[in-house]
């Protein structure tokens, strides 16, 4: 079951439709930032400590609608419900599981994409929804100061192609910590796990998100060929 609003968000300076959809974790809420004549969709989630509100994501559904690619950021249940602490993997899986058909009902490729923890939501449930490839954002490689606890497996289980996004300084895993596989990896210079850049960095703020919109344009073209807007 969903439900359809429409609003205008001061980040994109577009009109972006929320539409909510019940799950079995609870309910979902997927923002749409349309192109006009989408290839794709692209669906991102968030992680355990943010919202859709973050850098990153805000930056791609501004930038990839003009490259024909409509951007779905989607809100997990306990989110929605204003909870502050995440739920356990299996029930953000059941909640990523519960709002794909939304997000497929167009029938265009649906990109399965996500930052941190929805990283992992995107690699773990790639094979199972039919995704087209996935996008993970700030993959959490390992937790802070463990490297031993590797959630590499869940990475390199995808089963489809896979763009890693990293900063250069992110605690959850540099970009040279990451195993070799099938995955293409973008490192962000200097980026922390939120792609926060230092004032003093040999990049600006504004350079670090060029990199990663840029970087994933580029990517999706590679997936698929067609005429953009």
């Amino acid at each position: 079951m969903t439900s359809k609003t429409t609003e205008t968000t001061a980040t994109t300076r577009t009109a972006a439709s929320t539409e909510t959809v019940d799950t079995e974790a609870g309910t979902a809420r997927i923002t749409w930032h349309r192109a006009k004549r989408p290839r794709l969709v692209l669906a991102a989630s968030h992680g355990a400590g943010g919202g859709i509100g973050a850098r990153d994501l805000q930056a791609l559904a501004a930038a990839l609608p003009a490259h024909g690619v409509t951007v779905a950021l989607v809100e997990q249940p306990w989110r929605v419900a204003g909870k502050k602490v995440a739920p356990a993997p299996k029930t953000l899986d059941a909640g990523w599981r519960g709002v794909w058909p939304a997000l497929a009902a167009a029938g265009l490729p649906v990109i399965s994409a996500g930052r941190s923890a929805g990283a992992r939501v995107a690699c773990r449930t790639a094979a199972e929804l039919g995704a087209h490839a996935v996008l993970a954002l700030s993959f959490p490689l390992h937790p802070p100061g463990k490297p031993e606890k590797s959630r590499a497996d869940e990475l390199l289980g995808a089963g489809v192609p896979t763009l890693v996004v990293q900063g250069g300084n992110d605690p959850f895993g540099k970009p040279e910590e990451f195993p070799d596989g099938a995955h293409r990896l973008i490192e962000v210079p200097y980026g922390d796990h939120g792609f926060a850049v230092p004032k003093r960095a040999g990049i600006t703020q504004e350079q670090a998100l060029e990199l990663i919109t840029d970087g994933v344009v580029e990517w999706v073209g590679s997936l698929v060929r067609g005429p953009r807007e």
